[in-house]
């Protein structure tokens, strides 16, 4: 197996110190938004394997080969033997790159306000754009590949997000204690129509609106925000006068306790507010923005893709087995996210599968094979690789279902 060496994202929203205080060491005073783990082409992990060595010979250190040095990315190293490193069965149902990314993630002020697509939607909004000629990196471009974007995030502290439709009745009720009065023909539209039609109509409206009147609708909401408005008022103060500070409460608040955790589908709008956690997600960069963002924001494309549909948001906990391995359970085949709380003097746990997995530690000092890792760090193992994890520690596990 390979110790992971992974990058951290600087995007401006990440917290400043949640990540430094995990991995242990001095903050920077920069932003320190996501670790990313894995082989997404925009910042791909990287191990310490010469090329022209292979996953079982990696460990062979008397070999001649294995004994040079040579740092590659992931991308190449599966690229290189693709059947080898991921396994023949998750080489035939996804294709020879990794299928998921793995994150550390850290808020320290909320997100953009956004949706993914479904397959279809991902593939066809990416053929188009392909045919149009827009540049994979132009600012204005909405689909970077052609692939869906589901996605889990777990708390490792507690984290606070917006995910999918509040009931219109509710979004009225929260919109009219705020005596806006351009706030009301939302109020009204909310009270009227039936659910999904009023979803449309009022996030269509928010988003379409005069830019200068809706700056000054969101920044009157603003002085009002407070008690039960909370979460809206820090959105508020991150971002004066956008529309998505309105768009917002049409969503629900979420709040997940250590553990805890939210899978987001294709179409169901969210935001993350604040808190460090473990996000697991579909290989794919495809975000479609309506809000809380100085990115680009497709309205139409976006108004396509989101369900109109008013939603409980559902917190997930993670399922045990007998073998210890704590299981959060999603519909999706592309990623499988499990964790294992090991024991001071238990026994060691066999971890060796069909498939490729990454083994990242959030507490303690647990072993994965010969690897000890302390919190934040990572191991790649390939499929079939033997691995055994041990000592007293946390260590998420993340893989794919075939």
């Amino acid at each position: 197996m390979d110790r992971l060496s992974n990058t951290v994202r600087p995007y401006a929203w990440g917290s400043t110190t949640a990540i430094p205080e995990l991995l242990g060491t001095a903050p920077t005073g920069e932003p320190q938004a996501e670790m990313w783990m894995g082989a997404h082409p925009g910042a791909p992990s990287r191990v310490d394997r010469p090329a022209g060595v292979s996953a079982g010979d990696a460990t062979d250190t008397a070999g001649s080969a294995a004994s040079a040095t040579g740092e590659r990315s992931l991308t190449d190293v599966i690229a290189a033997d693709p059947e080898r490193e991921l396994g023949a069965p998750a080489v035939r149902a996804f294709g020879p790159r990794l299928p998921f990314l793995l994150k550390l993630l850290a808020a320290g002020a909320p997100l953009s306000l956004q949706v993914h697509p479904d397959l279809a939607q991902a593939q066809q909004g990416y053929a188009d754009e392909e045919a149009r000629g827009i540049p994979v990196d132009a600012p204005h471009r909405t689909y970077k590949d052609a692939n869906h974007k589901p996605e889990l995030i777990c708390a490792l502290t507690p984290f606070d997000g917006l995910c999918g439709f509040r009931r219109p009745a509710e979004a009225a009720d929260l919109m009219a204690a705020l005596g806006v009065d351009s706030l009301k023909p939302f109020v009204d539209l909310l009270r009227a129509h039936p659910e999904d039609g009023a979803l449309r109509e009022v996030l269509t409206a928010i988003l379409t609106a005069d830019p200068d009147e809706m700056a000054h609708t969101a920044a009157e909401a603003a002085g009002r925000l407070g008690g039960a408005h909370a979460p809206y008022a820090q959105i508020a103060h991150h971002y004066p006068g956008d529309p998505g500070v309105i768009a917002a409460m049409l969503l629900n608040y979420v709040q997940l306790q250590p553990g805890e955790a939210m899978f987001l589908g294709a179409g169901v709008p969210h935001a993350y507010l604040g808190g460090l956690g473990v996000e697991i997600m579909a290989n794919s960069d495809n975000v479609l923005r309506c809000g809380l963002t100085p990115k680009h924001v497709d309205v139409p494309e976006l108004l396509r893709i989101v369900r109109f549909e008013a939603t409980e948001p559902g917190i997930l906990r993670p399922e045990a087995a007998p073998s210890g391995e704590e299981v959060y359970e999603t519909p999706i085949d592309e990623f499988r996210l499990s964790r294992y709380v090991l024991p001071s003097g238990g026994g060691p746990v066999d971890l060796t599968a069909p498939t490729a997995q990454i083994l990242l530690c959030t507490a303690g000092a647990p072993r994965a094979g010969e690897i000890t890792l302390a919190p934040g760090e990572s191991v790649f193992v390939p499929a079939d690789e033997a691995v055994e994890a041990a000592g007293e520690g946390t260590l998420f596990r993340a893989t794919v279902v075939v």
